[in-house]
């Protein structure tokens, strides 16, 4: 199976609303193993505003083309779109998608917490204009929860989206779903938690692909803290690979999503990639 990396120098340029400069050392940090056999580095490309305006209001999209990180957004946006095409063509199986500025906190008319344009929402969108696909999975492990990704897909019943956050929910006809992780927690609890909630769901729906919304900011020290130490985030990659192998022949494509810790970016996004690698 291969690979894709996606990535602009951008990312590692500026301090970014909440994620600060934890890419600075990038891409410089998994260097080693983009010569490895079956793994690619993409430079990520600027998002359409024509494909932007199928997820979000044009009165949204022209406060955010004014802000100075509109275009690390457009750029992070574009990656996922490209990744998610090329996982529908079977380019590659994988996707380690870098994004800034962008994520789970975009509604189509509203956005906070750092992130201001949906990624997922023009992903699907494009891959179902284009590939007539219909449903996705997304797995949302950041701290907070995805409120951006919810309302995108409130509606969509071939959209299911499984939120780990702060309550017990279940909504669209069994689609959307929250869980409540508690406030503080240990790697086991998590890791059990996902197993019950995601993976049975996920089992059920039969995606074609899952989307991952990858937060590191439930580690220990950061300002999501749960108690999770950065040997969670790659336990947790390796079962969520293994259900995809299992129910959607692999297709995975993980978002980097919160966190600041810059020690904590270089320690797990370097593994993350072997274990995409390996898978």
């Amino acid at each position: 199976m291969k690979t894709g990396v996606f990535f602009h120098s951008e990312f590692a340029n500026e301090d970014w609303p909440i994620i600060g400069n934890k890419y600075r050392n990038f891409p410089k940090v998994i260097e080693p193993l983009l010569s490895l056999e079956g793994v690619r580095l993409y430079e990520s490309k600027p998002v359409s505003e024509a494909l932007l305006l199928k997820v979000h209001t044009e009165a949204h999209l022209r406060e955010v083309k004014r802000a100075w990180y509109y275009q690390g957004a457009s750029l992070a946006v574009g990656g996922c779109v490209e990744a998610t095409e090329k996982i529908a063509t079977g380019e590659i199986h994988h996707a380690l998608v870098f994004a800034v500025a962008a994520g789970h906190h975009a509604e189509p008319s509203y956005a906070w917490g750092g992130t201001y344009l949906s990624c997922t929402g023009p992903s699907v969108v494009n891959a179902r204009e284009k590939f007539l696909l219909r449903r996705f999975a997304i797995l949302d492990t950041d701290s907070h929860h995805g409120n951006g990704t919810r309302a995108v897909f409130r509606n969509d019943p071939d959209i299911l989206h499984v939120c780990f956050c702060d309550e017990d929910r279940v909504e669209g006809n069994g689609t959307k779903i929250d869980v409540d992780v508690g406030y503080h927690t240990h790697d086991e609890a998590y890791l059990e938690k996902v197993r019950t909630e995601f993976f049975p769901r996920v089992r059920g729906f039969r995606p074609f692909m899952i989307f991952h919304n990858f937060g590191h900011d439930t580690c220990q020290g950061d300002y999501g803290d749960r108690g999770l130490t950065p040997n969670f985030l790659l336990r947790l990659t390796q079962e969520v690979i293994n259900v995809a192998k299992e129910v959607c022949e692999g297709r995975y494509l993980i978002i980097t999503h919160g966190g600041y810790l810059s020690e904590v970016a270089e320690y797990i996004f370097p593994r993350i990639l072997e274990i995409l690698i390996r898978a």
